[in-house]
């Protein structure tokens, strides 16, 4: 018995000693001769900064790097998630706070490998997996922009983690099975155009970052994962880019996508929460050329039928109570409409062309994911201000006003109106959200 134990116990930490090679080589060591790179003399560095500044804005590095109110790229904004909170650096060229004293490679290895100047790992909260794709050219341009910015010093508090998350060394074993560096590959069967798309989606975009469905460690399927998810840090629901009932581009021509884009808004439905930050901080600044770009790559990605799932039938065990129980429901649903919705979204829920939504036929109120129209709802759907629309129309907050009850009825009359088809509500699913933070 005592030899079978030491036979074990030899066994399992044979197999520990191997993991944590491997995680090591694989997860954490960069090979030095290979992550040095040249980097060439611009002819033009004005124009070499220019371009960097355009490459930022297409990464929205702002967005995340800035605290609303505060210096520009400074970091010190809050980052919410399920394993507690991150805290953005500062990426100004300040020497001792920022990144004044980081070279080139540096910065490559930190966007290419997630690895920081001092040796660390990057959270994947920086969406290293996404910008791994940059190439170096690109990456050489971000680097000449953001050395011509104001440094400012500022130190910025650290990440506030649970255990075991705060145990940075764990991040070799969560590389190791999920990221490998891989600068973007154009794919030769496909048009320049396409191409582009896939570029700044993939890479500079990161759109599967936030629209891609996590595992237990945080991880998802890799940089053309668009199956959707919830955000951790706000509840908002970024929708499946894959599902025909949910947000995939082919339901719209070219232009009313690229508008969407660009502008915040189009003639169907409009921006808000995060993505409108998306669209204030990055979108609204790329080309029509990009634009069009993304659009034509994510129109052309495959298109899959989400499941439905009916979530009155499953709160409601009696079916001639859950008939009764949905007739009550329209009927006063149908009032709170009138009162609160009618005058700006029209009464067979037509909305008002670039201004006020459609209600009707809107995907977005008949996902499975009550998160976006409640937040909407309780604390008011804000459209972002772009140069192409410089005064948007946004919706007030109803929250004060309505109770969770009212809030279900209504949510549910909307999306059972005008030929839509979607769960019913509960009051329990709106109070969910009436606390979320809003930041």
């Amino acid at each position: 018995m005592k030899k079978m134990l030491i036979r074990f116990f030899v066994v399992v930490l044979f197999l520990l000693t191997g993991i944590s090679v491997y995680a090591y080589f694989v997860g954490y060591r960069v090979d030095g001769n290979a992550s040095l790179v040249s980097v060439g003399t611009s002819t033009d560095r004005a124009l070499l900064i220019r371009r960097g500044e355009y490459l930022t804005r297409a990464g929205n590095c702002f967005g995340c790097h800035t605290v609303k109110g505060g210096a520009a790229y400074a970091g010190g904004r809050i980052l919410r998630s399920e394993y507690g909170n991150f805290v953005s650096p500062n990426i100004t060229p300040d020497s001792l706070t920022g990144i004044g004293s980081w070279t080139f490679n540096d910065f490559w290895l930190a966007l290419h490998f997630g690895k920081a100047k001092d040796g660390r790992l990057l959270y994947p909260a920086f969406p290293y997996p996404n910008y791994s794709q940059i190439s170096r050219a690109d990456a050489e341009a971000m680097f000449a922009f953001l050395k011509t910015i104001p440094a400012i010093s500022q130190k910025n508090p650290d990440h506030e983690l649970r255990f075991p998350y705060n145990q940075r060394r764990l991040l070799a074993f969560w590389r190791a099975m999920y990221f490998k560096p891989a600068v973007f590959a154009e794919d030769k069967t496909k048009s320049p155009e396409w191409n582009r798309g896939a570029y700044l989606v993939k890479g500079l975009g990161h759109c599967s970052a936030c629209h891609s469905q996590r595992n237990v460690f945080g991880a998802n399927d890799g940089v053309s994962d668009f199956s959707g998810g919830e955000l951790p840090q706000s509840q908002w629901y970024a929708p499946s880019l894959l599902h025909a009932n949910e947000a995939h581009l082919q339901n719209w021509t070219q232009n009313e996508a690229a508008t969407l884009l660009k502008t915040g808004v189009n003639h169907k439905s409009v921006m808000s929460g995060p993505m409108a930050e998306v669209v204030f901080d990055s979108l609204q600044y790329l080309t029509d050329a990009d634009i069009s770009a993304m659009t034509t790559y994510l129109q052309a990605i495959p298109v899959t039928k989400a499941d439905s799932v009916s979530a009155l039938d499953q709160a409601l065990s009696e079916p001639d109570r859950n008939e009764q129980t949905k007739k009550q429901m329209m009927q006063q649903g149908a009032v709170l409409y009138r009162t609160h919705c009618m005058d700006c979204h029209g009464t067979q829920g037509e909305g008002f062309a670039s201004v006020y939504p459609a209600l009707k036929g809107n995907p977005g109120l008949q996902m499975n994911s009550l998160a976006n129209p409640l937040l909407v709802i309780l604390a008011g759907g804000f459209s972002p201000v772009t140069q192409l629309n410089p005064r948007p129309y946004s919706m007030p907050p109803f929250g004060p006003v309505l109770s969770d009850g009212e809030v279900a009825i209504l949510l549910s009359y909307i999306r059972n109106s005008w030929g839509n088809k979607a769960a019913f509500v509960t009051a329990a699913e709106v109070n969910h959200y009436r606390t979320v933070p809003m930041d």
